[in-house]
């Protein structure tokens, strides 16, 4: 399974993963409400992804990652909040910290993320001293 999905699934997937750990159930509506989407549009969107092996759908319509659509949803979930909490140490305001992080968590390349990951780690330790 490629690794190269577009932004709006890894959203998607995402979306799935905090959800689910937040609800313990997944359904499209909650999708739906999440993220603010039409229901109709979140429909077509699992189609997809289920189509592609990133999601399971059961006959009550609850929603499960599959292994490939976890390691998405992991990725870019760590990806979010490291991003998100590095510029909140750097003192930008919760709200676009959590915004700006959303719209770079796709585009940063692995070493990029690596090297931001370091430093964040590096400065949340040096404020905890």
């Amino acid at each position: 399974m490629s690794m190269n999905i577009r932004a709006s699934a890894e959203d998607y997937l995402e979306s799935i993963l905090i959800i689910s750990k937040r609800k313990g159930s997944v359904r499209s509506i909650d999708i739906a409400n999440e993220l603010g989407f039409s229901k109709p549009s979140v429909s077509v969107a699992m189609k997809h992804l289920r189509e592609n092996g990133y999601i399971h759908m059961d006959e009550g319509g609850f929603i499960t990652l599959t292994d490939d659509g976890f390691a998405v949803a992991d990725k870019i979930y760590e990806r979010h909040c490291v991003v998100s909490e590095y510029f909140e140490l750097l003192g930008v305001d919760p709200e676009t910290a959590a915004k700006d992080a959303c719209k770079i968590e796709h585009i940063l390349s692995h070493d990029t993320f690596l090297a931001i990951k370091g430093q964040y780690e590096k400065l949340k330790s040096e404020m905890q001293q």
